[in-house]
């Protein structure tokens, strides 16, 4: 069901920061093929379309890969409140728990606005200014994604963004409106503005704006190959979070682990879609072999038996065996999982030195589920190994520094001839010339 690779006795071997980073072979891990590229081609023409045509396009689009004619792309504020009447009490307590949990990290992660004094009469103040308006995406298909509403949501009304609205495919089951939970979840947020439109159509709706929705300055969210194309493509006429690709989880575990457990966590995001990643390593080859027996007696008492079976034994999941933790943690910084656990002895250290993962979870009692849902941290994350060089969605995702300087007459003074020698340096002697005539030039007498 889940495959093996041997790392153990390779010339891979070595401390988790230093030259094994370098020599192990990030191709030799499982990883989904997520050929972004090739999907380019295929959302071009839509973006083009929706950037010409506005709503029309939209609405076409919508008819040709959802199944749903559509009247206008808006759902309707009536549509939004009977969806929360409607919604299952245990659901919306869950999701109250969650939006609840949600803001507490997330008001904590607001940024105040700094001001450092450089010089005597000059200072650089650092200024924390929210996006004005933002287009936030949430999935469909396969499954119902309202904690994704959640995790958009509240860190753009905790960055203090004026404007947002919610875009989510319609779907055929509920006549042509995204699924009523997300709908529901929008209204608990406060959020009026919700749109029936999915794809790369969604984002380029975003982008450019249409008679029904105002163009918004960032798009957030995760999506299908064709919603992270469309990202790729429109970036700089939209500004995006990342290229969110299939989900992925790592554990890194020995046999302090408890082997149910960690199958149990491969299978939650196993359940995700058939190209979810799931990834085991470990230096016990006992633990490997009991996950292996728990993963063929879990796995067919599943209600998607068979989405996560396919998931399992496709490229992108398997279990690695590694010599030790050690060579095992250079291998989850090589891999750079959106979702890492760390089920091991004392786990909070070898947690302490993980430099690359979307995010973290400690121990058996802090599983990605939890994340996804209401440990209060935000589950877009992001994936395909871009953690090494991208955060999660956060506060910050929708705020823009600006930096402000304020310098005195003497102060410029006092800097001026450095200014002059650096432009002088590179060419740009009108560079320094903007300095100098500030002190040169003199205002005539009166006669």
């Amino acid at each position: 069901m889940i495959s093996r690779i041997d790392l153990r006795g390779t010339a891979f071997s070595g401390p988790a920061s230093g030259p094994a980073d370098g020599v192990l072979d990030r191709d030799l891990l499982p990883r989904a093929e997520l050929d972004v590229e090739a999907a380019l081609e295929k959302v071009r023409p839509i973006c083009d379309d929706v950037r010409h045509r506005g709503s029309a396009a939209v609405i076409e689009y919508t008819e040709k890969f959802d199944g749903v004619r559509l009247e206008r792309t808006r759902v309707p504020a009536e549509a939004l409140g009977k969806a929360l009447e409607e919604l299952d009490p245990a659901v919306r307590a869950a999701l109250e728990e969650s939006i609840r949990r949600a803001r507490i990290v997330h008001r904590d992660q607001r940024r105040t606005d700094s001001t450092v004094q450089v010089v005597p009469g000059g200072t650089v103040t650092e200024r924390w200014v929210p996006v004005e308006r933002v287009g936030l995406y949430v999935p469909g298909g396969r499954a119902v994604y309202p904690s994704s509403v959640v995790m958009n949501v509240v860190p753009a009304q905790e960055a203090g963004v004026g404007s947002l609205a919610v875009a989510s495919p319609a779907q055929h089951a509920f006549d042509g409106l995204p699924h009523p939970t997300i709908l529901a979840a929008c209204a608990l947020l406060g959020v009026e503005e919700v749109y029936a439109v999915g794809g790369a159509q969604a984002v380029a709706m975003f982008a450019y704006g249409t008679e029904e929705c105002a163009p918004a300055q960032l798009v957030t969210g995760p999506g299908n190959i064709y919603v992270a194309a469309a990202k790729r493509l429109l970036k700089g006429v939209i500004g995006i979070d990342s290229e969110a690709g299939p989900t992925e989880i790592a554990i890194l575990a020995d046999d302090t682990a408890e082997a149910a457990h960690v199958a149990a966590d491969l299978i939650s995001q196993a359940e995700h879609d058939v190209v979810a990643a799931a990834v085991l390593v470990t230096p016990s080859e006992a633990l490997a072999e009991a996950v292996e027996a728990e993963l063929k007696t879990q796995v067919p008492a599943t209600r998607h038996s068979e989405r996560i079976a396919e998931a399992l034994s496709g490229r992108q999941s398997g279990i690695v065996l590694v010599d030790s933790l050690e060579a095992g943690l250079a291998v989850v910084n090589a891999y750079a999982a959106e979702h890492l656990e760390i089920q091991t002895v004392d786990a909070a250290d070898w947690a302490a030195r993980v430099r690359n993962a979307g995010a973290v979870f400690v121990g058996p009692y802090a599983p990605v589920s939890l994340g996804d849902y209401a440990a209060g941290s935000n589950h877009v994350l992001p994936t395909g190994g871009c953690a090494c060089h991208s955060s999660g969605l956060s506060v910050q995702s929708f705020l823009r520094g600006i930096h402000v300087v304020d310098y005195t007459r003497d102060a410029l003074a006092e800097v001026t001839h450095h200014v002059v020698a650096l432009a002088e340096a590179e060419d740009l002697p009108a560079h320094g010339a903007a300095l100098k005539a500030r002190f040169e030039w003199k205002v005539p007498e009166a006669p």
